[in-house]
């Protein structure tokens, strides 16, 4: 830990989680199953970051900001679907999605999430 900065699972190239004054800071979570479709890969995603959150000690209530990156601007009802189910009803956090060319091809949707610890 270096200057107030916690960082978890720690490798080469990247953390997947970072923590500091108060806010967590989760890499863009993608799916471990790339063979499913655009809903199976946000389901995974969405659980990932659910993890993160535990781990940190918070949850998707305490979300203050999420990024969502689509390979294909066409999946966005789809992927809506399962965000939809995912939220709680009045905390939807403030969120941004977009177009994004992924950087692996088999990648449907990648989410950068920012979150306060409770």
């Amino acid at each position: 830990m270096t200057h107030g900065v916690r960082r978890y699972h720690v490798g080469d190239r990247m953390s997947e989680m970072a923590i500091h004054n108060g806010t967590v800071y989760l890499a863009g979570q993608v799916a471990g199953d790339a063979a499913q479709d655009v809903r199976g890969q946000t389901t995974q995603v969405l659980a990932a970051i659910d993890k993160l959150l535990i781990e940190a000690g918070t949850d998707r209530a305490h979300i203050l900001r999420c990024e969502i990156f689509l390979a294909d601007i066409a999946d966005f009802d789809a992927m809506n679907s399962v965000w939809d189910d995912w939220v709680e009803p009045g905390d939807a956090p403030p969120r941004a999605t977009v177009q994004a060319r992924l950087a692996r091809p088999q990648w449907k949707v990648e989410m950068v999430v920012t979150a306060a610890l409770v």
